[in-house]
């Protein structure tokens, strides 16, 4: 697979910047290290200025780039969507079986991306941690209705298309696969959340997988048994 993601580019809405960040050096170190200091210091602590002085640059020449920290943030969901779609097609692509593709999805959505994995020159664990805890900011804005007509969110709504189409393939006149599937994707991430800071709104178990067993058997129950 490394071989693979060799020469592999990710694609973003050209929305979601100013100046495309992979263009330049300046711009690989501006997302590099904005997503080392929002995993490090939380959003809301997160500033252009601290980014500045990580990379030893003026805080203008990131505005070059974003016009925000929010677009900033939109951008890196926006990438990271587009990875899972990657992965989704690519370790589902011999399987004949739909629900054993619904099944390997709803492994995928629900991993912990715990493999040391820098594409792009981009921490991938790294980025998971900022999905699971700040990718909700990144729509639960005001401007939400104008960042979806400039397609902000083209990457995550891809993304559940195409499980959508799992879906239909299992269950031709199920009702609700949109709604399932966001279902199982933002639930998943707030039970890894809740796993570490708030445990009495989950069931931890021992077992690694039981946030993906939980989400299996719920997708795979109301698919069939609708």
């Amino acid at each position: 697979m490394n071989v693979l993601l060799s020469n592999f580019k990710i694609q973003t809405n050209p929305n979601l910047y100013i100046k495309e960040p992979t263009s330049s050096e300046l711009g690989k170190k501006i997302i590099a290290n904005g997503i080392s200091l929002i995993e490090e210091l939380g959003f809301e602590n997160f500033t252009f200025r601290k980014l500045g002085q990580k990379i030893d640059s003026p805080e203008a020449s990131i505005y070059r780039y974003f016009e925000s920290k929010n677009q900033l943030l939109a951008y890196i969901t926006s990438w990271y969507w587009g990875w899972m779609e990657y992965r989704l097609v690519f370790e589902t692509a011999n399987i004949p079986s739909a629900e054993t593709r619904f099944e390997k999805a709803i492994a995928l959505i629900t991993s912990s991306n715990s493999e040391k994995l820098v594409l792009q020159e981009l921490d991938i664990q790294k980025v998971y941690k900022i999905i699971i805890s700040e990718s909700s900011k990144s729509y639960l804005t005001k401007d939400v209705d104008k960042a979806n007509k400039e397609g902000s969110f083209h990457n995550y709504k891809q993304f559940v298309g195409r499980l959508v189409e799992i879906i239909y393939e299992i269950n031709p006149k199920y009702k609700y696969p949109n709604m399932l599937i966001t279902t199982i994707i933002e639930g998943a991430h707030l039970q890894v959340f809740f796993a570490e800071h708030l445990p009495r709104l989950t069931n931890k178990q021992k077992s690694s997988n039981y946030i993906t067993t939980f989400y299996t058997n719920l997708g795979i129950q109301s698919i069939k048994n609708s």
